[in-house]
């Protein structure tokens, strides 16, 4: 199975300002956030509830539960938001005010007014990566950067395991990427 490509710098900062030049900036940070930051697959951000991520104050939630329904393979998980992704979360809020007015509704809205489907989610993120001119990048790639940076950061992988949402860490350990310059770097820790 062909790994989801990992985002240099550069092409983070590429995507960044394709997000910026295009129609609805604000919700589409908020996906790349969710995917980047949160580590959330297509279904999981297309299935997001206002009433997930938002208390019923209209504040940002520190962790948000996600039922059986709304994720891969049937089983509810928890999402830790982080700073990051806190910060993108209110942003998005504060822009799109009326979503606060029905907290049943999907959390991502599409211009036709309804929320995206997980398809729509993967659709997005080629569309957005073609026109960054990042080849080999998909709707998983913030999922495996998020994974692969806590890795790097010598985060336990049991730790990282849950909160990727994977049953195994041998799962866990196919998103972590390796390159010649990790392994020259770890081997002078000796």
């Amino acid at each position: 199975m062909k790994q989801a490509k990992l985002l240099t710098d550069i092409e983070f900062k590429r995507l960044t300002a394709t997000v910026n030049s295009l129609r609805y900036p604000t919700r589409n940070h908020t996906i790349v956030a969710l995917s980047f930051y949160g580590g959330l697959r297509a279904i999981e951000i297309a299935n997001l509830r206002v009433k997930d991520v938002v208390d019923i104050n209209g504040e940002v939630k520190d962790i948000a539960f996600l039922s059986a329904q709304q994720t891969k393979g049937n089983e509810g998980c928890t999402l830790y938001v982080n700073s990051k992704l806190r910060k993108q979360l209110v942003k998005y809020i504060s822009k799109y005010p009326s979503l606060l007015k029905n907290r049943e509704r999907k959390l991502i809205f599409s211009a036709k007014g309804n929320g995206f489907t997980a398809q729509t989610i993967v659709n997005l993120f080629q569309r957005l990566y073609k026109l960054s001119a990042i080849e080999g990048a998909s709707s998983h790639s913030g999922r495996r950067q998020m994974i692969t940076s806590l890795a790097d950061k010598s985060v336990n992988i049991r730790v990282i395991q849950q909160l990727a949402r994977h049953k195994s860490p041998t799962v866990t350990m196919r998103y972590v990427d390796t390159n010649p310059s990790k392994l020259r770097n770890a081997i002078e820790l000796v």
